[in-house]
């Protein structure tokens, strides 16, 4: 089995990326919805960071109100590390588990994690290849500003913060360039996959 990690930056296409590789046959998780379900109350995770941030990041429901705890850490390295080390584990240990089950039921498929934060962490060295989603700078604020309902200046701050995608080229074994027409990202999808697929038969 081949781990493939892909990656990007705000709003750099990696979804769609990810999304057009399972339709090709290739098994995907989304460390995202992992983190998302792990959040959830009744988890280990939920009673820890709960713990360590307080009642206030709660909504009316008595679930992580995952605004209110964005707007804690972002601008406080050390909350942000906090929560960084309750979460991270949690969802490293989650893939590792699910690779194994891809492993165990299609010893010769593609299983592909699709993580917003897998070089910052480290965690690119568990995959055997990782893929890369490239736009423009400007693209990404367009994007996450329609996707996201951010203003033009919460966008660019939250860029701003991110590693600069020319500087993930460096750790990237394919780069897809999203920044054309869908079709465009189509076929270099198809081009990548045909390039997987051989590497893992």
């Amino acid at each position: 089995m081949l781990r493939v990690g892909l990656t990007g930056g705000l709003a750099s296409g990696k979804s769609f990326v990810g999304e057009a590789l399972a339709s090709l046959g290739c098994h995907l998780l989304k460390a995202d919805d992992l983190g998302h379900r792990l959040l959830l109350p009744g988890t280990a995770v939920f009673d820890r960071v709960v713990e360590a941030f307080g009642p206030s990041i709660l909504d009316a429901e008595g679930r992580i109100a995952r605004r209110v705890l964005a707007s804690i850490v972002f601008d406080e390295p050390d909350k942000l590390s906090l929560l960084n080390s309750i979460v991270h584990p949690a969802v490293i240990e989650e893939e590792e588990r699910w690779m194994r089950q891809i492993q165990a039921s299609d010893p010769h498929g593609i299983a592909i994690v699709e993580a917003a934060i897998l070089i910052e962490t480290g965690s690119y060295r568990r995959f055997d290849r990782i893929v890369l989603a490239v736009c423009s700078d400007e693209q990404q604020i367009a994007r996450a500003m329609k996707r996201d309902g951010l203003t033009r200046e919460e966008a660019q701050a939250r860029l701003s913060r991110q590693m600069p995608l020319a500087q993930k080229r460096k750790f990237a074994d394919f780069v897809i360039d999203t920044s054309g027409e869908k079709e465009q990202t189509l076929e270099q999808v198809r081009r990548l996959h045909e390039e997987l697929r051989r590497l893992a038969s």
